[in-house]
């Protein structure tokens, strides 16, 4: 295993890079995994709208709330959601716990469901074993705890950006100048900023399964810059699909898996299934990240009382939640909440980025200068 973890040892990467890797492996399954989020929050408001709303806003937006939250974690050692909305909200804390809950089971159903069609449509596998992988897989990987969780979001990460590497590669030989067309037209419509604004938000709630990894950064410099590049590592991914599914536009618009579109396209077979084996690993990764923050956070009530959360707790939890949000999207409520996605967006806003530049960066000042 050491072969494969000899990067966990630098603290360069530690520092800079692994918060970002982490933050790209619990946004993408629900940011853009299929590829329909990028349809709904960017390029329906045309080719350029598209790219404006995500570099002018969601970039923007994720460095700025990143580098402030990994700031505020560092000078209050808040390395899980609990310590760190109590240290910044006081008895409010429990509003982002239930904006967080609310996200979490929505995003599980969704991986959950996926991954069964996954493995049905790609493999001929029965629905249910893709589903089994899936909370085995999860309940695996929380069972096993922090630094297992970040070495495989890590080696993931890396296959993602290889394989949606070889996506922008073939994509660009084949499409290229259609896709140069496209963006030529310079299209941009009415809504591209508020859209934006509202996919950043909404992908923010995932900072809490972040938290873990960040105890190495030292200084607000370290924080600032690790914000920064989190923020890149995430949305470049995004981007160079983006371009990809930018080749069927406008027909693209209205596919229900613009990934799968776009692909069948450039008619890779090998691509294709490269695509459907990396996106399983991503539902994974991001059903574990939402969970591990959960487990972080009951460890650290644990602490509290002199106690921790097994091994065998973790994996149980995990597997718990992933079963509940599967059980509970058969009978429609999943269907029931997810029709206020939008007003989750807006709750994060409301509990997590107001409080986060108003209130914590005053409380970030203070506390250097009782330090001073």
């Amino acid at each position: 295993m050491s072969s494969l973890t000899w990067f966990m040892n630098s603290k360069f990467y530690r520092k800079y890079l692994l918060p970002g890797f982490v933050f790209q492996s619990v946004v993408i399954a629900g940011g853009y995994g299929t590829g329909r989020e990028l349809i709904e929050y960017f390029l329906q408001y045309g080719p350029l709208g598209g790219i404006l709303g995500m570099f002018l806003v969601t970039t923007v937006v994720w460095a700025i709330v990143m580098a402030a939250s990994f700031e505020f974690a560092r000078v209050f050692k808040t390395y899980d959601y609990r310590s760190l909305f109590q240290k910044l909200l006081g008895p409010g804390w429990i509003l982002f716990e239930i904006c967080y809950v609310l996200l979490l089971f929505i995003v599980l159903a969704v991986v959950g469901a996926a991954a069964g069609a996954i493995l049905r449509d790609t493999f001929g596998i029965p629905y249910i074993l893709g589903v089994s992988g899936m909370l085995l897989g999860v309940a695996f990987l929380t069972y096993k705890g922090s630094e297992t969780v970040a070495v495989f979001m890590s080696w993931w990460s890396f296959l993602l950006y290889l394989v949606y590497g070889l996506f922008v590669i073939f994509g660009i030989a084949k499409f290229g100048p259609q896709i140069s067309e496209i963006l030529a037209g310079g299209e941009v419509k009415a809504g591209w900023a508020l859209s934006g604004f509202k996919y950043a938000f909404y992908n923010l709630g995932c900072i809490a399964g972040v938290l873990f990894v960040i105890k190495d950064i030292e200084t607000r410099s370290e924080a600032v810059i690790s914000g920064i590049l989190s923020s890149l590592i995430t949305i470049v991914p995004g981007f160079l699909f983006y371009l990809v599914v930018l080749s069927g536009y406008p027909e693209v618009v209205q596919a229900e898996v613009p990934a799968a579109f776009a692909l069948q396209k450039m008619g890779s077979t090998l691509l294709l299934f490269a695509y459907q084996v990396v996106l399983f690993g991503t539902l994974i990764e991001t059903g574990t990240g939402f969970i591990h923050a959960v487990n972080e956070r009951l460890d650290g009530t644990l602490k509290e009382k002199g106690k921790f959360l097994t091994q065998n707790q973790r994996g149980l939890i995990g597997f718990g939640m992933v079963l509940l949000s599967i059980f509970m999207s058969r009978f429609g409520l999943i269907d029931l909440i997810a029709k206020g996605y939008g007003t989750i967006s807006w709750g994060f806003f409301i509990v997590h980025i107001i409080p986060l530049l108003t209130i914590g960066l005053v409380k970030i000042a203070r506390a250097e200068a009782d330090q001073g």
